[in-house]
């Protein structure tokens, strides 16, 4: 049986600042983010299986991605722990994630990476993620690279 590639797109908000970084991203400033995740696999071949020629339902994937990756970040401002005042905003703000890392796009993109191969389903497989912070730059995941 072929393997297929699935892709779903996902839209969110999301503010960010970059500690200690000589550009204007160290201001607090926010992003309509994109994000493309693409997931392989084998499609279902079990006549009595309702999910029969699918990879994925869109809808699994859907409330996969939403669960753990959207409700946590959208309209949210994101800092990295090395960060002055996180913490204070954090508890002011509660929308506010703190993270291990400098979150510029291509962390950020490897993070999520690591969140959708835990969750994922067992017969699909984490192809590649694609996430756009503005409409002409973007960071990019290859499972083959990784």
């Amino acid at each position: 049986m072929p393997i297929i590639r699935v892709t779903k797109e996902f839209r969110f908000e999301m503010a960010h600042a970059l500690s200690n970084y000589d550009g204007k991203c160290k201001y607090i400033h926010g992003h309509s983010y994109v994000l493309k995740i693409t997931v392989a696999g084998q499609p279902v071949s079990d006549e009595n299986n309702p999910k029969l020629g699918m990879v994925i339902d869109f809808n699994d994937l859907k409330e996969t991605v939403n669960n753990n990756i959207i409700k946590r970040f959208d309209h949210s401002l994101v800092l990295s722990k090395k960060a002055k005042l996180a913490d204070e905003l954090k508890h002011e703000y509660q929308r506010v994630e703190i993270v291990d890392y400098q979150p510029t796009c291509e962390n950020l993109i490897i993070h999520f990476a690591k969140i959708l191969q835990q969750v994922l389903p067992e017969n699909v497989s984490l192809h590649h993620l694609q996430l756009s912070e503005t409409a002409t730059s973007c960071a990019e995941w290859f499972a083959m690279d990784n």
